[in-house]
């Protein structure tokens, strides 16, 4: 039992790690530090996607989930329990690769409105 709890409990901070890495940069407008932790997750997350490898987290549930007397899984995490949601039938490398752009654009244009809207002094400051 304790080997299954272990396992969800990798399974939820993989995906919170997923989600974190798609969304830190939002949360960089209200704690300033955030992007020291965030920058380096987004970037491995968009590591691991453009290279096709799989996450080490994988490993560690796919084992304790063994060790749990569970079978295990071949494909990454997101293969196995988001694939058809977030990669649907039909999805192409190349478009895989421009969702990829999507997420480092959009966390790039987070990132410089937090750095001009601080720097940039408003009405309200004067």
């Amino acid at each position: 039992m304790f080997f299954r709890l272990a396992a969800n409990a990798v399974l939820l901070v993989h995906l919170a790690f997923i989600l974190f890495a798609l969304l830190g940069g939002a949360f960089a407008v209200r704690w300033r530090w955030l992007p020291v932790l965030h920058v380096p997750v987004a970037a491995w997350g968009f590591f691991v996607e453009l290279t096709g490898r799989i996450c080490p987290l994988t490993y560690v549930e796919n084992d304790l989930l063994i060790r749990a007397g569970l079978s295990g899984y071949r494909e990454s995490f997101i293969e196995h329990y988001l694939l058809a949601t977030i990669y649907p039938v039909g999805l192409t490398e190349a478009t895989q690769f421009a969702l990829a752009g999507v997420v480092v654009v959009l966390n790039v244009a987070i990132y410089a409105w937090i750095f001009f809207r601080r720097r940039v002094p408003s009405a309200r400051d004067s």
